[in-house]
């Protein structure tokens, strides 16, 4: 017998249980949950296994705002976004051939964590983060060519959103860099 995704018997994973602690603290910072709440919840989140685990600490709160994951595509050209554009909580960047620059250092982030996930060909990406983010590119699967990031120098005093960047970024280059202050 196999388990369906919404089947409450649905084994979860890191993925599953980092979305369902960023839900959390929103609703910690939104005030709907006080603090000893959000730590009790956080811990049954961290620990859980099974969807169910995972909906017993989410039941009451709103679900996941509409806008929160979008999808951008450009099969040749330019895709650009720079500028104070908001920036959803999940983004998926598909493009063939078209170059793709994606400007984060003067963007609106409202979450603590941003996923980017690549879908490119044979075009180059440059991505720019605030100069206070954490870049993971753990998720990234090797190209033909490497990835260009270098952290900054100097911490910053106080950390920024993490933009996680997984996917592929196929035979272009992937430069990724933080936004001067």
């Amino acid at each position: 017998m196999t388990s369906l995704p919404d089947d409450p018997r649905t084994r979860v994973g890191a993925t599953d249980r980092d979305t369902a602690v960023e839900r959390l603290q929103l609703a910690y910072a939104e005030e709907r949950i006080s603090q000893d709440e959000l730590d009790q919840r956080v811990h049954a989140a961290l620990t859980a296994t099974v969807r169910a685990d995972l909906d017993a600490v989410l039941h009451d709160l709103p679900a996941e705002a509409p806008g929160s994951a979008v999808t951008l595509t450009a099969v040749n050209g330019r895709l650009v976004r720079r500028g104070p554009w908001r920036v959803p909580r999940s983004l998926t960047v598909s493009s063939p051939f078209a170059k793709v620059h994606l400007d984060l250092g003067a963007a609106v982030i409202d979450h603590p964590v941003v996923d980017i996930h690549l879908a490119l060909g044979f075009g180059r990406a440059t991505i720019t983060v605030p100069h206070d983010a954490t870049v993971d590119l753990d998720g990234l699967q090797q190209s033909w060519k490497t990835v260009r990031y270098r952290p900054p120098r100097t911490p910053a005093p106080t950390p920024g959103p993490t933009v996680r960047i997984t996917g592929t970024p196929g035979f272009g280059r992937l430069k990724v860099r933080h936004a001067r202050r």
